[in-house]
């Protein structure tokens, strides 16, 4: 089983008698949801529905989660969850020299689950499993895991988008319970929901394939002249993008080729995604 160390991640605890309560208020997923031995995506927005913070969480004892982010951010991320806690009864504190590391494409680990060092990453249709303060020896890099991450179709924020410009749908937190439609309140939880039930949503994840190795991520995708999206993860000839699929389905439908620069490629939705191209294109664009 293939386990690599994750050198820019960061663990913040949040523990308390209203620690889930506090957070169930404020992230999009659903946290009544959330397993003993798993751990699920979820984002903190801002009030107009955009992500400011992506993460995983999952339970760490009684009273007790773990949010897991980039190592970046994770001092911004504390700070806004101290500004929303209020009087919340929740002790919110960062991990010095978290250490985090992944394992995938096997069931070897399963038995090891448990609710304090490893759980299951929840986005991903094959086993992979997250293992915080303890983990398995390293076999190999983190070139290997990311290579696994977008052949998955899992898009990440700094790679793959920036924060403060997508919104959950864009990033399929929608498709891998990241939002919790059914929960209530959350910030900027109006906007998403509008967008879900009136099924707005055309900038998604989509696998990126091709001939030639991809150019950088942040290439901008084109059709007969028109910007149809642009690249995020890059591994070769394989990566990941945020396209609008109403212009990329105009594009085939059309027969028209895609290119990413100079690079002809090919656009798919992930095979565990239920969205699919819209019947026809947009009034914006016809």
């Amino acid at each position: 089983m293939p386990t690599a160390i994750l050198a820019d991640r960061a663990i913040i605890d949040v523990s308390g008698p209203d620690a889930e309560h506090f957070l169930q208020n404020i992230l999009t997923l659903d946290l009544d949801a959330l397993g003993q031995h798993e751990a699920k995506p979820g984002a903190l927005l801002a009030p107009q529905g955009k992500i400011m913070f992506d993460f995983l969480v999952s339970r760490s004892g009684d009273n007790a989660l773990r949010l897991e982010c980039r190592a970046d951010i994770s001092d911004d991320f504390v700070r806004r969850l101290m500004l929303y806690r209020l009087r919340a009864k929740a002790d919110i504190s960062k991990q010095d020299q978290a250490l985090v590391a992944v394992s995938w494409q096997s069931d070897s680990a399963a038995s090891q689950t448990d609710s304090t060092t490893t759980v299951r990453d929840s986005r991903f249709q094959a086993p992979v499993f997250r293992h915080y303060g303890a983990a398995p020896a390293a076999t190999t890099g983190e070139a290997d895991w990311h290579a696994f991450r977008i052949a998955s179709g899992v898009a990440e924020s700094g790679p793959d988008y920036a924060l403060a410009d997508a919104f959950p749908h864009d990033v399929l937190l929608d498709q891998m319970g990241g939002v919790g439609f059914k929960k209530g309140c959350f910030i900027g939880q109006e906007v998403v929901s509008r967008m879900q039930h009136r099924g707005t949503a055309r900038r998604r994840v989509l696998l990126v394939t091709a001939g030639a190795d991809l150019p950088a991520a942040g290439t901008e995708l084109r059709a007969d002249g028109k910007v149809v999206g642009a690249l995020g993860s890059v591994d070769g000839k394989n990566g990941l993008a945020i396209a609008r699929i109403d212009r990329v389905k105009a594009a085939l439908d059309a027969g028209s080729e895609i290119t990413a620069g100079d690079v002809a490629v090919s656009l798919e939705i992930p095979a565990w995604a239920s969205f699919t191209y819209p019947e026809a294109a947009s009034a914006e664009d016809a």
